[in-house]
């Protein structure tokens, strides 16, 4: 790996060290080094994720949130887990997905942060373990089962729910004397308001989380009709066609480029959030959408000097929050899978997620564990506690949905028509039979 060149003189280093330091020690009476002794005898756990064990008065929320709950595993359990870190710089062309797929088809660890596409990719290769023996999983909301099993397989637990939504200016609704949409035609109305006094582009847009309009129009019935299971067999199988489940959301996003209301060739080039929120912020923009975390981040859209709202995407079954989660998977074949399990077990507890939880302000996997979160996101907050949402992941999907949808979306931003969008579900969808 590109990576060992750089580790392998700072090895030797402390090597070198390692043997003075013990040198030093020989004329002590028994000449043992009782902090190594101990040390040694503890087991070792490797968890590999994209960031590395963050210095103790370092000021960054979600990497002490999440070592709080491996703090608590140490100490329960006994044991040492080693952080393993992705950097661009060290893997340059491959990306975080493509490295953890090496890493984990070659053992190199034992726990991992896995997105979604990897969860589904190395779970139908059955290289991540069962984890739905870990007693942790009776209090895990369905949302988490359904999106990361497997061929029956809880093979992924994340520490917490992704949500996504629309983040509106609370105040220019109110000065037009707009309620907030719930269904795509309120949508339409309110940009069609919004446009006629004077706002070029009612709908600030970035080239990554259109795809949650489609998600939540084309899934309403599928997440919160009673028949998911049933339906998703069909998908898998071939009997149903997944074009026909994105079509009326194609069809919506082409309205609202051709309206005016989201500007299509600045959204194909805008990054999520640098884009299109300085126009939001400055209360240019009345419209734009993103992530839970975005809400309690100064950086994003934790401080608005206007009354901001989170709600769901407009959709037939009203406003409706597009959930996506990442997860830590164990290899099957880890050196240390037992430990591992162990480690995990108790990150993912109740009283664990609760430290979490308070400590980033995030929806807990736990149905048992509630978030406290700021008025701005509690539209979004309640209709996930109604069990109301839909799935931008979903591991038992036999054609990854996230990212080829965010792709696809893309080519309609480009130019392309519904119809060529919609050949490109059928192709992905042959080709996950077989069939092409």
């Amino acid at each position: 790996m590109k990576k060992s060149g750089r580790i392998l003189p700072l090895a030797v280093a402390a090597a070198a060290i390692a043997i003075g330091l013990a040198a030093c020690g020989q004329g002590t009476s028994s000449g043992i080094n009782l902090a190594e002794e101990e040390k040694a005898e503890k087991n070792t756990v490797n968890l590999f994720g994209p960031m590395e064990k963050s210095d103790p008065d370092a000021d960054n929320i979600a990497r002490a949130a999440h070592e709080l709950t491996v703090l608590m595993a140490e100490e329960k359990l006994g044991v040492k887990v080693e952080y393993r870190t992705y950097t661009a710089e060290d893997y340059l062309d491959k990306t975080y997905d493509e490295v953890i797929a090496d890493r984990v088809r070659s053992n190199m660890d034992d726990i991992y942060l896995l997105n979604p596409d990897g969860i589904q990719i190395l779970g139908a290769e059955g290289a991540l373990a069962d984890l739905s023996g870990l007693e942790c999983t009776d209090n895990l909301r369905d949302v988490v089962k359904i999106a990361n099993t497997v061929n029956g397989k809880l093979v992924a637990i994340p520490q917490e729910v992704v949500a996504y939504g629309l983040f509106l200016n609370k105040d220019m609704f109110d000065k037009y004397g707009l309620e907030l949409p719930h269904s795509p035609e309120d949508l339409l109305e309110c940009c069609k308001v919004f446009k006629e006094n004077g706002i070029e582009t009612p709908i600030g847009a970035n080239r990554w989380w259109l795809e949650c309009f489609v998600l939540a129009q084309g899934y309403a019935d599928l997440y919160n009709g009673g028949n998911t299971a049933a339906e998703i067999e069909a998908l898998n199988n071939g009997e149903a066609k997944y074009s026909d489940y994105m079509r009326p959301g194609f069809e919506y996003l082409k309205t609202l480029i051709d309206l005016g209301y989201i500007d299509a060739g600045k959204a194909y080039t805008y990054e999520a959030i640098d884009g299109e929120g300085p126009d939001f912020l400055a209360g240019k923009t009345p419209i734009v959408m993103a992530y839970w975390g975005a809400a309690n981040a100064e950086t994003a859209y934790g401080k608005t000097d206007f009354n901001m709202q989170v709600i769901g995407f407009p959709s037939s079954y009203g406003q409706m929050p597009v959930v996506s989660l990442s997860g830590y998977g164990i290899g099957t074949q880890a050196e240390h899978l037992e430990d591992a399990m162990a480690v995990l077990g108790i990150m993912l507890t109740d009283e664990a997620l609760t430290v979490y939880t308070k400590k980033n302000q995030v929806i807990s996997p736990s149905k048992n564990v509630e978030v406290q979160c700021v008025d701005a996101l509690k539209p979004l907050n309640d209709r996930i506690d109604e069990g109301v949402y839909v799935l931008g992941s979903n591991a038992g999907m036999k054609v990854e949905q996230w990212g080829n949808i965010c792709l696809i979306v893309r080519e309609l931003l480009n130019g392309a028509s519904v119809e060529e969008c919609m050949a490109q579900f059928d192709r992905l969808q042959e080709q996950s039979l077989g069939t092409k």
